[in-house]
């Protein structure tokens, strides 16, 4: 017997609130509940796709019928009022990330849907993309051997016009939260827990009151040490979003990001090629690679799936709010970090 479609309303209509419309109205496992934005832009885009339109939530919550789950893509700043409201009203929530702007409102909100039962997905979508699984599925198996080093680059130059949003330029936005902080979680899910952070960062090239360029030291739990550059200056080959192809608007490009180093061989990321030494490990001994490429899949098609799976009660969320929570620790860690001139232990 086929489910009935989970109903889903989508709170903030920006440029991702928009994505996930399009992702819900064209998935049989979902229907579009409503849009929930006082914006004129969101009215018309309710109308398009027949729904209702709703300028906030409290006005959404006592219109009647409630959806099944909401998917809170407002500004970071505005992500625990909308989840809690959402929460106690009995609403599962797909919350983008960051959960929130800082810990104690992660915290209170991941807290929030613990106590009235209801189901937490934070959006960190690409722990739904196979190349992630893939190589953390390897890593955890030992195929490189106890993992030593780590080297993440995340270098690209976003269009002058993408600030024009003024809560980016601004604390609680910026590059750390809005992009860095994926990386953080990519980081977490292929090599385990972070406990230390170090770090330096500089806003000389925007002048905003936020970076724009970072350089971060990193400490896992299992005694590997990792590297993160990053700008949102440079035009670069290395860069999740163009390397992966998990995404068709950013043009696609060859190359790795990611670098996980152990004491029995390498794997490099998003490639896939895992590097060895087929006899004797040594630097005078050749090299050999192996593919371990996987099949592309969208992971923000896979994580509306998941969520509806969640909603039904057929799944776990891959990502909780308590572990969104932890990714946050450490992302803020950066800034943190850079402000104090110290490390930060996790």
């Amino acid at each position: 017997m086929t489910s009935k479609p989970v109903r889903i309303a989508v709170i903030g209509a920006g440029g991702i609130g928009r994505k996930h419309i399009e992702l819900i109205a064209s998935d049989d496992a979902c229907t579009l509940h409503s849009v929930v934005d006082p914006a004129p832009t969101a009215a018309s885009l309710a109308a398009d796709h027949g729904v209702a339109h709703f300028a906030d939530i409290a006005t959404m919550l006592a219109a009647g019928e409630l959806p099944d789950g909401a998917v809170i893509a407002t500004p970071n700043h505005l992500h625990r009022e909308a989840g809690e409201r959402c929460a106690q009203a009995g609403v599962h929530l797909l919350v983008e990330k960051p959960i929130a702007d800082t810990l104690t409102a992660a915290q209170a909100l991941a807290d929030t849907a613990e106590q009235h039962g209801v189901a937490l997905l934070v959006g960190h979508h690409r722990r739904h993309n196979p190349i992630l699984i893939k190589a953390r599925e390897l890593i955890n198996a030992g195929a490189i051997g106890p993992l030593t080093a780590v080297t993440a680059t995340w270098l690209l130059r976003k269009h002058d016009a993408y600030y024009e949003a003024q809560w980016r330029r601004e604390q609680g936005g910026g590059f750390v939260l809005i992009n860095l902080i994926h990386e953080i979680d990519n980081l977490r899910f292929m090599a385990g827990e972070i406990d230390a952070v170090q770090a330096i960062v500089s806003n000389a090239r925007r002048g905003f009151e936020v970076a724009d360029t970072a350089a971060v030291l990193l400490r896992f739990s299992n005694g590997a040490l990792g590297t993160l550059t990053a700008s949102d200056t440079t035009p670069s080959s290395r860069a999740w979003e163009i390397n992966s192809g998990e995404n068709p608007d950013y043009p696609h490009q060859a190359d790795d990001c990611y670098l996980f180093s152990g004491t029995q061989g390498s794997l490099t990321v998003p490639g896939m090629k895992l590097w060895q030494h087929p006899g004797e490990p040594s630097w005078f001994e050749p090299l050999q690679t192996t593919d371990h490429s996987v099949p592309a899949v969208d992971p923000l098609v896979a994580q509306l799936q998941h969520f509806a799976d969640v909603i039904r009660g057929a799944a776990q969320p891959v990502i909780t709010g308590n572990d969104a929570v932890r990714t946050l620790a450490a992302t803020l860690a950066i800034t943190d970090s850079a402000r104090s001139g110290e490390a930060i232990h996790l």
